[in-house]
């Protein structure tokens, strides 16, 4: 049995939840307990506070844990990087009042700045000179200038509403972050092969993301010119069709792209196109 801490509530575990969901690993979630064991995985899910979770991991407290980059890199515990799931973006970012000018990192020599990152903010305050009192503070870290209680602060930005809304303004992006994969250095044999199959099917989900099967009767007489638009992931799918004049064509298309490609199919006389979302690739 294979255990992943996982944060117990916030957009983080809400997007954690639909990646399980789409591996198809069931969790329960009617009556969510501290530890929830899958009915179709040999997993269970222990759900913590994003903070605790990188200690949680190191400790052997849980095997493997999905959290913040900007957490894991504070708390600077002994576990390794697994894999970067690109959800659940954010930046960690230096922000003053509206009002003041800013003429460069400089600025915040001598000044109080208010933080719940003091490890990371230490560190690059040192990596750029920088001399600062570092105030540290959990929870609505936006309001300290506002209050007389910080010159700046060094917080989480998502948005960027909630400086709007506290009449700050982003001067300068630290580190960018998104959510993490982190396991135990000393799992077993066992867990390690639970793992690799939770990988498999997290990257099959992952795979087909902004993907869609695209699926086109098309001229034979413009066959190659159809062929050398579509960038599949080898080559499409050619099958005959009774009328000896046309054949079907099927590819994978990406979202980015879909738009300017189905136009140059239909400038090349394909017809019939039919466009279906994929829910997992295995390459």
């Amino acid at each position: 049995m294979l255990r992943i801490a996982v944060q117990s509530k916030g957009r983080l575990y809400e997007d954690t939840m639909n990646l399980l969901a789409e591996a198809d690993i069931k969790i329960s979630n009617s009556k969510r307990t501290l530890l929830v064991q899958s009915s179709n995985f040999p997993l269970e899910v222990l759900y913590l506070r994003d903070d605790d979770i990188p200690q949680s991991v190191a400790g052997g407290v849980a095997d493997i844990g999905i959290v913040g980059e900007n957490e894991f890199v504070e708390r600077d515990e002994n576990a390794d990087v697994i894999d970067r799931l690109g959800f659940s973006k954010c930046r960690l970012s230096l922000a003053i009042p509206k009002a003041i000018e800013y003429p460069g990192l400089e600025w915040f020599n001598g000044k109080k700045i208010a933080t719940s990152y003091p490890f990371i903010l230490r560190k690059f305050m040192s990596e750029h000179h920088i001399s600062a009192d570092i105030h540290v503070i959990t929870g609505s870290v936006e309001i300290s200038p506002g209050i007389g209680l910080a010159d700046g602060i060094f917080d989480i930005v998502s948005s960027g509403s909630t400086l709007v809304s506290n009449n700050l303004r982003e001067v300068e992006v630290v580190m960018n972050s998104e959510a993490l994969l982190i396991g135990n250095r000393q799992m077993t044999a066992e867990k390690k092969s639970i793992l690799a199959e939770m990988l498999f099917r997290f990257n099959a989900v992952r795979q087909a993301e902004d993907k869609k099967y695209v699926r086109m009767n098309a001229p034979k007489a413009r066959l190659q010119e159809i062929i050398e638009v579509l960038p599949g992931l080898k080559s499409p799918t050619v099958i005959p069709l009774a009328d000896e004049e046309w054949c079907s064509v099927h590819a994978v298309l990406d979202q980015k792209r879909f738009w300017e490609i189905i136009g140059k199919l239909k400038e090349l006389g394909a017809q019939g196109i039919l466009v279906t979302p994929i829910e997992k690739m295995i390459l």
